[in-house]
Parts: structure tokens; sequence; C-alpha cells
């Protein structure tokens, strides 16, 4: 196939693929480099403008656009511009501009921040418009001038009014960091959007602008591809959060929004198990857009091994998981206490970074200090070969708040190692009955079950078969890998027969 004839693919990411590791970014890695003959440009919003790539990029990667939400001063001039171009995006910001071309846009947006759950399909073609005027406006100057400021304090007092929710009015605080939130979160607003074939986002939300935004500038049909419940877990962390109840609303219904919009216009939405169908359904997916794809694994790598000798001898549990809340470390290290009632010498090891949130570490290792199992349970940090953590333990073990389809488990299960894994997201169908499920948070039947699986060797051999049977069947690799290319294929030829028709 000739350079010509080769599809182009704007793949968008936020806070994973190339900058962090995890489960996503195995994903995507995987998916760039097995269709070399697809071109890519990733499209990455993260935090920090001075964070590295973690992945080297393969040949097939013709481009990196970062989107860093915090930390740029000037984004006229991080987003490609020169200090000429930027002077004169801030000339051409005038009071008349701002308020005849930027503030009507913005009330657009207010109020389906608002109202995500009412009509709002309206408010993607105001973010197209937004992204279009910030090519010639400045962007910074835009939303810190006065009139911006009046403009959202009036709107938003205006909507809480409207509404008859008097007693929750907004205080000048409560504005000023909303808006605030509003100017960082919306910074995709600068970042170009290339002219591709398919635009394909791994999650649906602020990333899957860029498709929405791609549909209204060129047509371009997008696919929006759900690894977990961006949604469900948005709402956690703001929950989580010191924040007044109308700052959690305000940021709550902005992920509100930006997942509607990105079930409206996407014209394929593939969840990586079933289970996500049902969310997608009630935030305004068609269901006749859903395409499941299961994340899948390469048996010939993720293989059956030995324990190696420094966990020979000793019953132990493995875990793939970052160090963060959504993992909910803190629960299992209160499992590692039941499991050792009944096995003493039962060893727990997680393997996964421990920077993503530095205070949440701190509270798992005091907690490992308090329960007295520092013979017992071991941080082991970033592990650079996958394919052989797993087997340095007897099982796998999940204990998340929140998953979409777990790659720690289908990789365990392809090494013969049953799984214990808690009862959210897409584990039940990943583990099947290759393993055993138990409700989430609940610490007892966790170390209750893995208690079981590491006394009973006949079981735990059994299952660990049976785990990998099901991976053969039904989680491989080459099959995800061509149901993507099968996706671009189709969404590629549709597009382009869009625009010679049109």
């Amino acid at each position: 196939m000739g350079d010509n004839e080769r599809i182009k693919v704007l793949l968008a990411t936020e806070g994973t693929y190339p900058f962090y590791g995890g489960g996503v970014s195995t994903w995507c890695d995987l998916l760039v480099r097995e269709l070399a003959d697809i071109d890519f440009i990733i499209y990455a919003i993260t935090g920090d403008p001075l964070v590295a790539p973690k992945y080297e990029l393969p040949p097939n990667v013709r481009g990196l656009i970062h989107i860093p939400l915090w930390g740029v001063e000037e984004p006229a001039l991080f987003f490609g511009g020169n200090f000429g171009e930027m002077r004169r995006k801030k000339r051409r910001t005038d009071e008349q501009t701002i308020s005849s071309r930027f503030l009507p846009l913005l009330r657009e947006v207010l109020r389906g921040i608002f109202d995500p759950f009412g009509e709002v399909e309206h408010i993607g073609r105001a973010f197209h418009a937004l992204h279009k005027l910030f090519r010639e406006i400045d962007y910074k100057a835009a939303f810190f001038s006065r009139a911006t400021w009046e403009t959202f304090n009036a709107e938003m007092r205006a909507l809480f009014r409207e509404k008859g929710d008097i007693e929750e009015l907004p205080s000048v605080y409560d504005l000023t960091v909303s808006l605030r939130w509003l100017y960082h979160y919306l910074m995709f607003l600068n970042a170009p959007i290339p002219e591709v074939d398919v635009v394909h986002t791994t999650i649906a939300g602020s990333a899957g602008m860029a498709g929405v935004i791609a549909k209204f500038e060129y047509g371009t049909p997008f696919i929006a591809t759900d690894h977990g419940i961006y949604i469900r877990e948005r709402y956690l962390a703001v929950l989580r959060g010191d924040f007044s109840p109308f700052l959690k609303r305000f940021l709550s219904n902005l992920s509100v929004l930006f997942t509607r919009l990105c079930y409206i216009y996407a014209d394929q939405i593939s969840p990586v198990a079933s289970f996500a169908k049902k969310w997608e359904i009630s935030f305004g997916a068609s269901e006749d857009k859903i395409k499941v794809i299961y994340n899948g694994t390469n048996p010939s790598l993720f293989l059956p091994k030995p324990k190696p000798e420094k966990t020979r001898g000793r019953p132990t549990a493995v875990a793939a998981a970052r160090v963060m809340p959504l993992k909910d470390i803190e629960t299992m290290i209160r499992s590692a206490a039941v499991a050792r009632r009944e096995i003493p010498d039962v060893l727990y090891i997680v393997y996964g970074s421990l920077n993503i949130d530095p205070e949440y570490t701190r509270r798992c290792r005091e907690l490992v200090g308090e329960l007295g199992l520092e013979e017992n349970f071991i941080f082991g940090g970033f592990h650079p070969r996958p394919y052989e953590l797993y087997t340095e333990g007897d099982i796998c073990v999940l204990s998340s708040i929140s998953e979409g389809f777990p790659f720690a488990a289908i990789e365990a299960m392809a090494c013969e190692r049953p799984v214990v894994a808690t009862d959210v997201g897409g584990n039940r169908e990943a583990v099947g009955d290759a393993g055993i499920v138990v409700p989430p948070r609940d610490p007892e039947a966790l170390g209750r079950a893995v208690a079981e699986l590491l006394s009973d060797h006949e079981l735990r051999l059994s299952l660990g078969r049976r785990a990998r049977e099901r991976v053969l069947a039904l989680f491989r690799t080459d099959t995800m890998l061509r149901l993507y290319r099968e996706s671009y294929e189709r969404w590629a030829q549709e597009g382009r027969r869009r625009k010679s028709s049109g």
C-alpha cells in the first residue's frame, strides 16, 4: 500500500499514552506498534507541560500533539505560535471582539455545563466555533478579561436563580475557582486538529472533544473506546475532593457534558467489555453505535512458567496495579491481614507506579506498618518485564473499585494464574469461571478468597488451566487488532465517501 493510501488516525489520550504507564497506555502502545501500516498522530492531554514521554514512539507515529492543562503560561506560544503571532492575537482580542464573538459562545457552553443532561448537541458546534475563534484571538486574554468575569458571574448566578437553587448560590470564591478551572480544562481549544481519516479517542472525556471538533471541521469519522467508565471515575474523584457543593457540581457537570458530546457525535462506540453499554446508553449513546471490542493479550508472550527462586515455596499473590485510590490498595492491604490468619507466611507483591498519588502511597505504607504486615506486603514498584511479573506468584489479585477490562487479569490468566478480583467493571467478564469474584471494598471476602486459592493446590491448578483456555478462546491480541483494523478501514472508507459526495 502506498503512502497516499495509508489510513491516518488521530489517537486521542488523556493522562496515559505516551507520557504515563498503565493498562490504557499498554493498549495504545500495542495498537500503534502492531498496526504498523496505519499512520497515527497522538493527541495527548496531560497535566504538566514538562512531562517526558515514557514510551518510545514507533515510526508510524507521525506526530505528537501535547496538550497540558496546567502550567502553560502563554497558550498561543505553546501550541505552535511565535511572539509575533501572539502579539497579533492579543491585539485582535479587544473588548468588542470579546463581547461579540467570545462571550456568546461562552454562554452556550455554560448553559451546557449547567444542564448537561438536556439538549446539548448544539454545544458541539459551539466548541468547534471556539476552536476556530482561538486561531484568530488570544485564549488567555479572552478568558482573563473583565467582561468575561462579569459575564461568567452573572450567567452562573442567573442559571441558579432560574432553577430555584437560591440556597446553593455560588460565592465569589466558587466563581473564581470554577472560571479558572474552565480556563484550564478547555485548554484543548488551542491545540491543532489535523485532517485525518479517523479520530479515535481512548476515553469519553475531554480528549474526545478532538473527535467532536474534527467532525465539524472536516466531517471526520469518530471512534470512542471506553476502557472504563470515565464519568463514574470522575464522580468518585469529585466526591473525594474537598470542594463546595457548587464546585463539585460544576466539575461533575463539565465531565458529563464531555461524555455526552462524545457519545452523541461518535460514529462507533467500542467499550472493552459489555458491562459499559448500560452506562453509555444512559448518557446518550445510541445502542446501534456500540460495538464491544475486548482487550487482548499475547499468549505467546504471557506463558505459564514455574515460580522463580525468590518466591518459590512461599504462598504468593501478585498484583499489577498503580498505587492510587481507584485500585483500592488499602483494601488489598487489609485483605492480606485476613489471609495471614490462615496462611502466616502469605506474601503479597504489588507491582506498579508509586508516584501517581504520593499521598495515597504514603497512607498505604503506613497501613502496612499499622497492621504489622511488613513481612507480608511488598511494594515492588515498576516491573520492566510484565510477562514475568505474574509468574512470581501463585495467583493474581485485583482490588479495584472501578475498572474497564483489566489487562492484569487476562495477562495473569494467560500465565495460568487464577485471579481473585472485585466485582466491578469488566472483571467478571474477564475472569468468568476461571477465578473468584468478590464484592468491592470488602477486605474479608478478598482475603478469604486469596487464602482459599493459595491453600488448595488442585483447585488453583485447575482454575489456572481454565484461565489460559479462556484467554486463548476469547482474549487474544490478534483478535482485538483485527477488529480495530476493520473499524479503521470501514470508517476511513466511509469518511472518504462522504467527502467525495458532499
